[in-house]
């Protein structure tokens, strides 16, 4: 499997994780609010401090990102491009986010595919600090209670990168079990997860969010993307019984690399480790002795 070192020692743990409880629903981001207000409002309303979203559609202005880049230092595995800020209201084609916490203050981080005013298809990572809603539009949320996503510095990797710790549950009615997630380098994605299911009981869950990166990419359908450094957003995923009755998690992303390519599909099993980070959260739908 592809391997990219990090400059850092790996930490023990290789999955970062916090059992919480959850709750799926959706609410409209507010036209004229700095996009990390309206997300972190649109929370507040149903009763959680965070959690993770996903973007079918949307606008945005003004609107600023960054790209995957090659590291110009040893100090980390890859890094970020200069800033982009296209002029025009840029639409998201799809998009995920963790909503957390950094700093003291919340933060949000966010990857998608999105169409420029001037009709340039693009995708990477978006700065919370100089994006609006332009529009108001509607995204499917998953609010944690008993978890917050909290960026730390990370020693493996060099950045500080959201991870999930435990907090204070405030007992949202409504809610199911779920487990908030940070995987770390060099691991299967799918394979990862199938194995934490397997340890736990866990027979179906669904993924909810899913923001992060993988060492290039190669699809089901036999394709692949070969540049090693991306951003990725998951648009739906469930780890459930295959064909043979074992876990398989099935993984439908989008991604750009730092050559600028964008690809869409399901994931292979097997051959897509992680880069930096994954984060996502998984809804328990069915788990052994409970339906």
């Amino acid at each position: 499997m592809r391997r990219i070192e990090q400059p850092g020692p790996p930490v023990p743990e290789r999955i970062q994780w916090v059992e919480a409880r959850g709750r799926a629903f959706s609410f409209t981001l507010e036209a004229g609010l700095p996009l990390l207000e309206a997300a972190r409002r649109g929370f507040a309303d149903a009763g959680f401090a965070g959690g993770v979203l996903n973007m079918r559609a949307g606008a945005l202005a003004p609107f600023a990102y960054v790209m995957p880049a090659l590291s110009k230092t040893a100090d980390h595995a890859a890094f970020y491009s200069d800033t982009f800020r296209p002029n025009g209201v840029t639409r998201i084609r799809m998009g995920a986010m963790t909503l957390g916490m950094r700093d003291g203050a919340p933060f949000f981080h966010c990857h998608a595919l999105w169409r420029e005013a001037d009709g340039r298809i693009n995708g990477g990572h978006i700065l919370p600090e100089e994006t609006m809603v332009a529009e108001p539009f509607e995204v499917d949320a998953f609010g944690v209670d008993g978890a917050m996503f909290l960026a730390e510095p990370d020693v493996e990797t060099g950045f500080k990168l959201f991870g999930p710790v435990a907090r204070e549950a405030t007992g949202v009615k409504g809610t199911a079990r779920a487990f908030a997630l940070r995987l770390r380098p060099n691991q299967d994605f799918a394979g990862a997860l199938e194995g934490f299911c397997r340890q736990r009981g866990i027979l179906q869950a669904r993924i909810r969010g899913g923001v992060g990166s993988i060492i290039g990419a190669r699809f089901a359908d036999g394709s692949s993307l070969v540049p090693f450094a991306t951003e990725l957003a998951i648009g739906a995923g469930v780890v459930a019984a295959g064909a043979s009755g074992a876990l398989e998690a099935q993984l439908d992303i989008a991604l750009v690399d730092y050559l600028g390519g964008l690809a869409e599909g399901r994931l292979v099993r097997g051959d897509n480790p992680v880069l930096m980070t994954m984060e996502l959260v998984l809804e328990v739908l069915e788990e052994v002795g409970r339906g």
